[in-house]
């Protein structure tokens, strides 16, 4: 059986650290996922309408390495966004391989509510964290980041 001393070193100071940046992610993703629910769209369906936004014309292969998914996965959730008018693919001129992805007016409506579900996660996330404080976070997780 172990000492008490012994046990204690198995828990360090580094892994209390990588504990709590994992923690926060996955909170975050929990709390995305619930809020996503209430335009009847997941997380990954939310963030490639956000992608899409910001880059109209992005081409499915594209969308994937933003997502950091196989280019199949992404076809599914664009199948999905297709059937409730979100997102139309467009055939590029040339090319019958390749679709371009762009928003629908539905998914353009529904934007601006997305956002303030978003904005509402991170003021809970940064309350009572000032500004030099995040600037001090972002400074050390770039870092950390960079150290990988």
């Amino acid at each position: 059986m172990a000492k008490m001393s012994d046990q204690q070193s198995y828990v360090t100071d580094a892994d209390e650290l990588v504990f709590l940046v994992e923690e926060v992610p996955r909170k975050l993703r929990r709390l995305f996922d619930a809020s996503a629910a209430k335009f009847g769209l997941t997380r990954t369906q939310w963030r490639a309408l956000a992608y899409i936004f910001r880059t109209p014309g992005l081409t499915q292969t594209e969308l994937a390495k933003c997502l950091e998914l196989e280019r199949a996965s992404v076809g599914h959730v664009i199948d999905q966004l297709e059937r409730v008018e979100y997102v139309e693919r467009r055939a590029v001129e040339g090319n019958r391989r390749v679709w371009t992805l762009h928003l629908l007016p539905k998914a353009v409506g529904i934007l601006p509510a997305l956002r303030a579900e978003a904005d509402a996660i991170y003021a809970r996330l940064l309350a009572d964290v000032s500004a030099e404080e995040v600037a001090t976070v972002k400074r050390l997780l770039a870092a950390m980041s960079a150290n990988l």
